[in-house]
């Protein structure tokens, strides 16, 4: 329900100040906006479709919300839109409306939504950076380096690496953008049994198959020794400690946290085929070899037989990363924060344009993601930083995305009107009608493909 309601007020906003963008630029050249709504008000049968409404006395136009919450729309005098509004075009031209103005006025009146959301996005992380800082633990700092699957290690990985850059630019932290550069990288120079050392990257490694595989390319080299021990679990019937050190799960060594996640999943993976109670009880019986907690030279080992919880836990935590690695902290005055805002904001929009590419790949298209995708990005809790900062991405994404050249988005439009502009000709109204139609069959049909990945990930299938 949290994750919910951060989501519907983010997009609220978002919508709100994108079809504001639109607005406030037709209000300045005297076109009228007949409506002004927030999600749409599709009806069904004698229904409106209108939560909310209301006309200001002496005004043109009519503001509300919708029940549909797929956008927002002002309904601009005298334009092509997704109203299909096509009798108004066959009446004479106004001077207040859209049709009647010069192109490049018209063209400030498309982009005016996509203007607002990328200097809104721009904007908030701004302020996110004044307000909160910058809080980060650099890449150089991890200090026990990195786990690496089979794929890593073809390439000459070895557990253990601390990663310091490539021939691009040094990693600040880890995150999305270190993969993306080891992804296009002819080199990556690292720290190995405490010796800086370079190794010879392709250049091309599909950030897809990086980000998907199952373990992850490489992920932060966690020791599998114990922090915390949750009450009421096998681990705290059985004894565990903090300090203690898991060695083994059912005869297989570990010899990290990320090979303990690994070996749960698999079990994870076994329940799936699970279909009597018996078998799921034979799953959930783990034998865990555990090297009790005591100085160097002194520890003995436990094999223990439990049960895991049907989640399939054994109860107990490792320290988190901010607990094992120093971090990195930088405080921005208000001036300062406005430079350092739009960078981080350009490399956000740069990042998510280069990665658009994998989109037409197959692997790319099962990767879209719907509503239930976009909502689970936000955290379980209210947190303001996390909420804006995830507002913040997603207005650089309706940014872009509507700055496409579909018809039915702000960039259709807008490509229509520099080709105007370029060849002095008007696409005709039939053209600019069929070509909505089409914009808005692509427009459906991309969002139908995202929300039944979203079910098919719900449901299992992928």
């Amino acid at each position: 329900m949290i994750r919910l309601l951060q989501f519907i007020l983010a997009i609220s906003l978002l919508v709100l100040l994108h079809e504001g963008g639109h607005f406030f630029f037709s209000k300045l050249f005297g076109v009228r906006v007949e409506k002004f709504f927030i999600f749409f008000d599709l009806g069904i049968g004698k229904w409106s479709g209108k939560l909310f409404k209301f006309k200001p006395k002496k005004s043109d136009t009519e503001y509300g919300v919708g029940w549909l919450p797929l956008g927002g729309y002002c309904k601009i005098s005298g334009m092509i839109d997704e109203s299909f509004d096509t009798e108004q075009m066959k009446k004479p031209v106004q001077s207040w409306e859209f049709r009647s103005k010069p192109a490049w006025q018209r063209l400030l009146i498309m982009i005016g939504g996509v203007l607002v959301n990328f200097l809104l996005a721009l904007f908030i992380y701004s302020m996110i950076l004044f307000h909160w800082g910058d809080t980060y633990i650099a890449s150089k700092d991890m200090t026990y380096g990195m786990k690496f699957n089979s794929e890593a290690k073809a390439l000459g990985f070895k557990d253990g690496d601390i990663l310091l850059g490539t021939d691009k630019r040094p990693f600040k932290d880890f995150s999305v953008d270190m993969f993306r550069d080891l992804s296009s990288a002819t080199r990556v120079d690292l720290i190995r049994d405490g010796k800086k050392m370079s190794l010879p990257l392709p250049g091309e490694i599909s950030l897809l198959d990086m980000l998907k595989a199952e373990p992850s390319f490489a992920r932060p080299f966690i020791p599998a020794v114990v922090d915390t021990v949750l009450p009421n679990t096998p681990a705290a019937k059985y004894g565990l400690a903090k300090g203690d050190t898991i060695k083994a799960i059912n005869g297989k060594a570990v010899d990290s946290q990320n090979e303990v996640t690994f070996e749960l999943g698999v079990l994870e993976d076994m329940m799936t085929s699970a279909k009597t109670p018996a078998d799921s009880m034979r799953i959930r019986t783990a034998t865990f070899v555990i090297a009790k907690a005591g100085a160097p030279g002194t520890q003995h080992l436990d094999t223990i037989q439990t049960v895991l919880t049907p989640e399939l836990r054994f109860g107990f935590a490792p320290k988190a990363l901010n607990q094992m690695y120093k971090s990195t902290h930088v405080d921005y005055g208000f001036l300062e924060s406005f430079p350092a805002g739009i960078k981080y904001g350009v490399a956000v929009l740069k990042g998510y344009v280069d990665d658009m590419k994998y989109v037409f790949t197959a692997d790319g298209a099962k990767s879209l993601g719907g509503f239930g995708a976009i909502g689970s990005l936000f955290p379980a809790s209210w947190d303001w930083y996390l909420f804006w900062k995830m507002t913040a991405f997603l207005s650089i994404i309706l940014a872009f995305m509507n700055i496409l050249p579909i018809p039915a988005l702000d960039g259709g439009h807008v490509l229509f009107l520099l080709y105007e502009m370029v060849t002095r000709r008007k696409p005709s109204e039939n053209f600019m009608i069929k070509a909505e139609y089409v914009g808005f069959g692509i427009l459906i049909l991309l969002m139908v493909v995202a929300n039944l990945n979203d079910i098919l990930r719900w449901l299992g299938y992928m």
